[in-house]
């Protein structure tokens, strides 16, 4: 990589950190190109030369975040053989991530408002959606031809549960109530 493609990346790489600080912390709506360049240092120009304005800033944070979270998940899941029980703890994992300030601003509160329910719904489909959907198939539990919609309703129930979360509600009862129902659509009860 060259000099000047280091730098485009680290200039990408400092307004994205600052940006998700400021979104989680005061929301999308309270947060202005111009904290954003005040807190960066960049002159508008070099901001829009890699963003096109705020909202196309925020849906690269949300990505961003969102990566992170499946990474999480992926750590979570990680040398667990049991396809049922690694779908119940990567579900648990969202739970509990959902609490996360930034997930929760970010991901739960501020996305759908921000991109329309659609965007959104398509991003969530290219993280969350598609590592439920192969770990749903994975466990057998689901005919295959029934799989995309029980995964559409179990991605419902989880996010309704993660939101519920985030916007503080008890956290131990989202799990056990989550953890419950994973069991019955496993049958392992």
């Amino acid at each position: 990589m060259n000099l000047k493609a280091e730098r485009g990346a680290a200039t990408r790489d400092k307004v994205l950190a600052i940006a998700t600080r400021l979104f989680a912390e005061r929301g999308y709506d309270d947060t202005s190109i111009e904290t954003v360049l005040q807190e960066s240092g960049l002159s508008r120009g070099a901001l829009y030369h890699h963003y096109a304005g705020k909202e196309a800033l925020f849906e690269a944070v949300l990505e961003a975040t969102e990566s992170a979270v499946g990474v999480k998940i992926v750590q979570a899941i990680r040398g667990i053989k049991d396809p049922a029980a690694a779908l119940r703890t990567g579900v648990l994992a969202w739970i509990r991530l959902a609490g996360d300030p930034v997930v929760k601003r970010i991901v739960l509160i501020d996305a759908p408002s921000v991109l329309g329910w659609e965007r959104w719904r398509a991003l969530e489909e290219r993280y969350s959606f598609g590592m439920l959907k192969a770990a749903l198939g994975a466990t057998g539990a689901v005919p295959a031809e029934h799989l995309d919609l029980h995964a559409h309703m179990l991605l419902a129930a989880v996010n309704e549960s993660a939101l519920l979360v985030a916007r503080g509600g008890d956290h131990s009862h989202a799990e056990a109530a989550v953890e419950e129902f994973l069991r019955r659509l496993l049958r392992e009860d």
